[in-house]
């Protein structure tokens, strides 16, 4: 089975590239989107051509921002939409469905911003997305994904020392963040099949060539409940596919939805 998450920087500007094309190749099981940056019927009506998934999308109050999204070719057994507290569900941030073995989370964590502005704001909403992921794993294991928007270790970005506690992504606020996920035994697929893997980038800044340069950061993850990493058959970045300033992720699981 095969799961592939992706920020798709906008639903409605990435379905007028190659996005159908590249899903039908990709052919997942199951792809969580996150910025969807669509209301629940634009997702829809975006991937109204996207055949044999069941689509189930979490929007922003404000329109145009954030959202997520997930789309199955078997119907979950139950839906969540965000994590239960009201201050952190206004930004269409998380969408989790139920299926037999396991739960999958979609999230698109805050960026702490350009001028660190929701820094603070980051900390508590890690904090209480973790505990919403114990909780659910209380009842069977989790498999969440999504952009985490931080680099968990130097190895994840192109250019540690300059980004170091000076800009959003790589302050230590956030790595203590990501720390705290793997503390709880959740693991980094990833890095679990590629320890040592460098230059292994999901996202680059549309400035400078970066992509071509392959000047980039890993910031987008599939992390899985402990008791479950065995089922895990590998994990992989899709960097040769194009239409965001994103690249997909995915992992193939040995299990039925």
């Amino acid at each position: 089975m095969k799961l592939i998450s992706w920020n798709v920087n906008g639903i409605r500007a990435i379905a007028k590239k190659d996005f159908f094309d590249q899903i039908k190749k990709m052919n997942p099981d199951v792809l969580c989107l996150q910025e969807t940056k669509a209301q629940d019927d634009q997702v829809k009506e975006a991937l109204k051509d996207l055949n044999n998934y069941f689509i189930y999308s979490n929007s922003a109050l404000k329109k145009g921002y954030s959202g997520t999204a997930i789309l199955s070719k078997k119907q979950p057994l139950n839906l969540i939409y965000g994590i239960g507290i009201e201050e952190h569900d206004q930004e269409g941030r998380v969408i989790t469905a139920e299926f037999d073995d396991f739960y999958l989370t979609v999230v698109y964590v805050p960026n702490s911003g350009s001028e660190l502005k929701r820094l603070d704001y980051r900390q508590i909403w890690d904090a209480e997305f973790l505990k919403f992921l114990k909780k659910l794993e209380e009842k069977k294991p989790v498999l969440f994904c999504g952009d985490l928007n931080v680099a968990h270790k130097p190895i994840d970005l192109a250019n540690p020392k300059a980004n170091y506690n000076k800009y959003a992504g790589f302050m230590q606020e956030e790595i203590d963040g990501m720390d705290n996920f793997i503390k709880a035994d959740f693991i980094d697929t990833y890095r679990y099949f590629n320890p040592q893997k460098e230059k292994a980038y999901t996202w680059w800044s549309f400035r400078g060539g970066a992509r071509e340069r392959n000047v980039g950061w890993r910031i987008d993850y599939f992390l899985v409940s402990k008791s479950i990493i065995d089922k895990i058959k590998n994990a992989e970045i899709h960097d040769n596919e194009y239409g965001s300033d994103h690249c997909p992720v995915s992992i193939e699981i040995n299990t039925s939805l």
